[in-house]
């Protein structure tokens, strides 16, 4: 057994007995890439636009069997108050693999005039996960995982709220809410606690005829094992003619009370909108002492506007699309 199938094994057995593996979709920084409804349900039709993304994310270049997401997502408003939307997902970590459909519903209330961006929402999501493990090319017996090809079927729901004011946004979302048992290396091993509570907060400012700035942050607390992360964000936006220019980029700190290391990411982001449609490119970089690889991390995403309404007279570009 070649050594990176022997870092690889040791991650999976080791993910199994003390992580509980992989917990449906990954927060990443794709998001940022004007993908905020990966992360928050209340973002299903928030916009005068419905959205179609799709994102396709690298990651430790050059290691073979490296991690690889896959994501399709869309979603729209419904009537003057509803938003649907929904995810397919293909999550592929060495010889363990999660493929899932995402379904979410949200409400969105109106707190002022209709043209003005000051409304509250709330969002839920339904997903069914198949989580695989593909032991076909191990040369050495797994003592825990007895089956050399499993896979199980999950449930899971997210609940989250949003509030728009003006160029202001927010959101809180708890993820992983009813999960149902997995069973997939063992039920001794396999918690169901895997609650993780996400709080984002921005605004948006500037001249739209120089250059327009949309600082945020977003905080992440897993219940389990009480790991927090705080994702510092900065976004440029310049329009065109035809086009609008962006760049960000993304700090993320761990503060776990890590005696060895925190978790540092480093992610700068570039990205262009032409007329409906986006394409954006993302590199992440993890910095520190220790590190997996010395590769980073790589991100396509695409995506187009469809059905969209006039905007309102102001708010964040999650609220009003660059072009319509």
């Amino acid at each position: 057994m070649k050594i990176r199938e022997i870092i690889f094994l040791a991650a999976v057995v080791f993910g199994g007995l003390l992580v509980n593996a992989q917990e449906t979709l990954p927060i990443y920084s794709d998001y940022l890439s004007d993908n905020v409804y990966l992360v928050h349900p209340a973002a299903a039709g928030i916009g005068n636009c419905g959205k179609i993304r799709l994102t396709a994310r690298s990651q430790w270049s050059g290691v073979g069997e490296a991690p690889q997401l896959q994501t399709l997502s869309f979603h729209t408003r419904v009537g003057e108050k509803g938003g649907i939307g929904g995810v397919i997902f293909n999550d592929k970590n060495g010889y363990h693999s999660q493929k899932g459909i995402i379904g979410t519903y949200a409400y969105h209330i109106d707190l002022g005039h209709l043209d003005d961006a000051n409304q509250l929402s709330f969002g839920i999501s339904a997903m069914l996960v198949e989580n695989s493990l593909d032991e076909t090319s191990f040369l050495i017996p797994d003592p825990v995982i007895t089956q050399i090809v499993q896979s199980r079927n999950y449930v899971n729901a997210d609940f989250g709220m949003a509030y728009h004011n003006g160029n202001f946004f927010s959101y809180f979302t708890a993820k992983n809410l009813l999960m149902s048992v997995r069973n997939l290396y063992n039920d001794r091993y396999e918690s169901l606690n895997l609650r993780r509570y996400l709080v984002t907060a921005g605004y948006y400012f500037g001249n739209e005829k120089s250059v327009q700035f949309e600082p945020s942050v977003m905080a992440q607390l897993v219940e389990r094992t009480g790991e927090k992360f705080v994702d510092f964000n900065l976004k440029a936006y310049k329009k065109l003619d035809q086009a609008q220019i962006w760049a960000g980029i993304s700090y993320r700190q761990g503060f776990d009370g890590n005696k060895i290391e925190e978790l540092k990411y480093m992610t700068p982001i570039i990205g262009v909108n032409f007329q409906k449609f986006m394409v954006s490119y993302t590199y992440t970089k993890q910095s520190g002492d220790f590190l997996f690889d010395d590769g980073g991390y790589h991100q396509i995403s695409l995506g187009m506007n469809v059905g969209c309404r006039e905007p309102r007279a102001a708010g964040c570009p999650n609220i009003n699309a660059a072009f319509n």
